[in-house]
């Protein structure tokens, strides 16, 4: 490496992983650190494992999980670099640990559904659109597992209520799918639509979801009133895992879609590619994960190892 910093290298490397279709935002700042901070220390030739394990843990939040993402996050900028000169260490998978630490999700019951949707026609105005609107919001996201800022992303032409299909343009890293719409949730969000279109234009761009006073809801705007009617209904994380997000309602989408093949002795490994791609979902171990993370999956995996271990063993097995 000699003859060119770290640094030049780095916005090198930032560059091609971004012309690759990488946005790289945090991650390209903690690169840039790392670079410069090893370019003050004079260092020169290829990078030994100390020289990264030290940037990572030079950092005043004592939190390890931290030292862990640092660490992380350069380790494919150092492999990039070893496959060049052959002497970087990139540091082992996990060397300081786990990256981050997922809570557990709240997964709603039946009855908290009904007690929320409840709470959300009681909004003011009496009667109004508003109202309306956070039931069908509330409703869409449960039974369709969106997430929040994907819903409230939706245009009228994003929501094609004669073929029963949202098309999601709002989704991670500005992916776009379509999702299918069971028939029993297309009869409210006709009726939402029809008192909707009593207000503003009918443009096929104006988002689909929108009160008497607002045009469009914000993310902010619907965190708020949300977390009104969680203190209205005294929900808190006292005997839950969690006190209950609206996140949440994307969680137990996906779980009671799990134990609904459970139940019905289907395949929950081959249907779970399927349940990633409905829901957005990047990587399959996204899924996966809420067999480990909720208990009421837990018979799923316990299933699986009473199965396994009464097989008998392959032949040739020692």
């Amino acid at each position: 490496m000699t003859g060119s910093s770290l640094t030049v290298r780095v916005e090198d490397y930032i560059a091609m992983r971004r012309s690759l279709g990488y946005r790289l935002d945090d991650q390209a700042t903690y690169l840039r650190t790392f670079a410069r901070h090893l370019d003050a220390a004079g260092h020169q030739g290829p990078i030994p494992l100390t020289a990264s394990v030290d940037w990572a843990t030079s950092t005043s939040m004592p939190d390890p999980r931290n030292h862990a993402r640092r660490l992380g996050i350069v380790r494919g900028f150092l492999r990039h670099l070893s496959a060049q000169d052959g002497a970087t260490e990139v540091p082992p998978s996990g060397l300081l640990g786990p990256t981050h630490h997922r809570t557990p999700p709240h997964v709603y019951s039946d009855d908290e559904i009904t007690v929320l949707l409840q709470a959300a026609a009681g909004l003011a105005p009496p009667g109004g659109l508003r109202p309306h609107c956070y039931v069908t919001l509330f409703s869409l996201l449960a039974c369709t597992g969106l997430r929040i800022s994907e819903a409230l992303a939706l245009s009228r032409e994003d929501v094609d209520l004669a073929n029963g299909v949202l098309t999601v343009r709002a989704g991670k890293y500005g992916r776009t799918r379509l999702v299918p719409l069971h028939s029993s949730a297309l009869a409210p969000l006709r009726d939402y639509a029809a008192r909707r279109d009593a207000y503003g234009s009918r443009s096929a761009g104006d988002a689909f979801f929108r009160t008497e006073r607002s045009e469009r809801l914000s993310y902010h705007t619907v965190g708020q009133t949300f977390r009104r009617l969680r203190h209205q209904l005294g929900w808190t994380a006292q005997g839950r895992t969690r006190a209950p997000r609206i996140h949440d309602l994307r969680h137990r989408m996906a779980v009671r879609r799990i134990l609904a093949w459970h139940a019905q002795d289907v395949d929950v490994d081959g249907k779970i590619a399927v349940l990633a791609t409905y829901l957005g979902h990047v990587l399959v171990n996204d899924v996966y994960w809420y067999l480990s993370a909720v208990p009421e999956l837990m018979s799923i995996v316990a299933d699986r190892f009473e199965t396994f271990a009464a097989s008998p063993p392959s032949a040739g097995a020692p």
